[in-house]
C-alpha cells in the first residue's frame, strides 16, 4: 500500500512539473512583496534607530544613578549599575536584530537591486 501512495505521489510531481516550468515569474513580489518591503524599510529606517536611541538614554540614565545620584548610597549605585548592563546588552541585541533585518533585505532582493530583465516564457500555442 505504500508503495501505490509513492508511486502516486511521484506520478503527480511529474504530471505537475510542466505547469511549474511554463509559471511565470513576478519580481516585484506582487501587493506580499510591496507589504514586506514596506516592512523592512520602516524597521530598518525608522524602529530600529529609534530603539537604539531609547537604549542609549537608558545607558546615559544609568550612568547619572551610578555616578551622580548614588555617589555615597550602594543600592543607586547598583540600580545605575544594572541599567548600564542592560542597556548594553540591549544595544548588541539590536544590531544583531538589525543585521538580520538587513539580510533579509539583500537576500530576498528587496534592497532596490532586483533583476528588471528576466526572461519571459510563454506557452506554445
Amino acid at each position: 500500500m505504500k508503495t501505490v501512495k509513492k508511486i502516486a505521489a511521484l506520478s503527480a510531481g511529474l504530471l505537475a512539473l510542466p505547469f511549474v516550468t511554463f509559471a511565470q515569474f513576478d519580481s516585484s513580489g506582487g501587493e506580499f512583496g510591496t507589504l514586506l518591503e514596506s516592512i523592512l524599510v520602516f524597521t530598518n529606517n525608522v524602529l530600529i534607530p529609534f530603539i537604539i536611541g531609547i537604549g542609549f538614554l537608558v545607558f546615559v540614565f544609568g550612568m547619572f544613578q551610578f555616578f551622580i545620584a548614588g555617589g555615597a548610597n550602594d543600592e543607586k549605585k547598583e540600580q545605575g549599575k544594572s541599567l548600564m548592563i542592560y542597556a548594553t546588552l540591549g544595544f548588541v541585541l539590536i544590531i544583531v536584530f538589525w543585521g538580520i533585518v538587513n539580510l533579509l533585505t539583500s537576500s530576498t532582493g528587496l534592497d532596490n537591486n532586483t533583476i528588471e530583465n528576466l526572461p519571459k516564457v510563454t506557452l506554445p500555442s
